[in-house]
């Protein structure tokens, strides 16, 4: 796979007002042709200085049809997607256009080089690390990082249960606001065990509601309601990143980089 690092790389070439010369930051060339769009390969001529650089050599990567033009703008930083956009295309290359008018492309996309991160999260009430990670990633602010998320939202109000963990999600009985009879079934996580078996005993049974528990895939991302658990680690042998269930996008954000940074170093 071929993807410019930055899109500074690549120029649109169809016109030569200076003749055959190239800007010095230029690794590929956008060429319009009477046939379609191709990519050009250019590499300048060693030794010149000033913005426009003669060119020592040239190759023709992709052209004709085998090149796809993406209709529609879309966010050039948003690395993984448009990997997942070129792979759709069925074509050996296809060429972006951001907001800006600046271009890029993606030569025989690869979406098997992009790093799956599992987010595993709950609702009711609101799956905030999912929602939080979506949001994120369509701002590109993990472009440079190519990895893409696979979310896991289990439903808590499926669960075989009588009592629930607060009013907040909607519940006719919760633990924060009743008292549970001996012998229920509560659906809660271990601050909800903690709590029952503090003030009420231990003659309940449990339905383990807890996200970070229930990481089965790895590099992973969960949601936890323990700070102690919070950080980046391996949890019931897989790794991945609990945060709190508070937490703030930047606490999100700060989490995947810092997942990413030594996920990368094990290997």
């Amino acid at each position: 796979m071929i993807f410019p690092a930055h899109c500074k790389e690549v120029g649109y070439a169809s016109s030569q007002p200076l003749g055959d010369r190239v800007y010095f930051l230029s690794k590929y060339l956008i060429h319009e042709t009477e046939g379609g769009f191709e990519i050009l390969e250019v590499l300048p001529r060693e030794g010149e200085r000033g913005l426009m650089r003669s060119i020592k050599d040239v190759r023709v990567l992709a052209g004709g049809s085998d090149v796809a033009v993406c209709p529609e703008p879309v966010n050039l930083h948003n690395r993984a997607d448009l990997v997942k956009r070129a792979a759709q295309t069925k074509k050996r290359c296809t060429i972006f256009r951001g907001a800006d008018e600046h271009m890029t492309f993606v030569l025989d996309p690869d979406p098997g080089a992009l790093t799956r991160i599992h987010v595993y999260d709950a609702q009711p009430p609101y799956p905030s690390l999912s929602r939080t990670v979506q949001s994120l990633e369509a701002t590109a602010l993990f472009g440079d990082l190519m990895v893409t998320f696979d979310h896991h939202v289990a439903d808590i109000a499926a669960l075989d249960a009588e009592l629930f963990p607060c009013r907040a999600s909607g519940y006719a009985r919760t633990l924060d606001m009743d008292r549970p009879d001996p012998g229920e079934r509560i659906a809660g996580c271990l601050t909800a065990r903690q709590l029952t078996e503090e003030n009420y005993g231990s003659d309940y049974s449990f339905v383990n509601i807890c996200p970070l528990d229930a990481a089965e895939e790895e590099p992973f991302i969960a949601r936890c309601c323990r700070s102690e658990r919070s950080g980046v680690g391996t949890h019931h042998g897989l790794f991945g990143a609990a945060v709190h269930w508070g937490a703030t996008p930047r606490d999100i954000a700060d989490a995947v980089f810092a997942l990413m940074k030594t996920w990368e170093g094990r290997a």
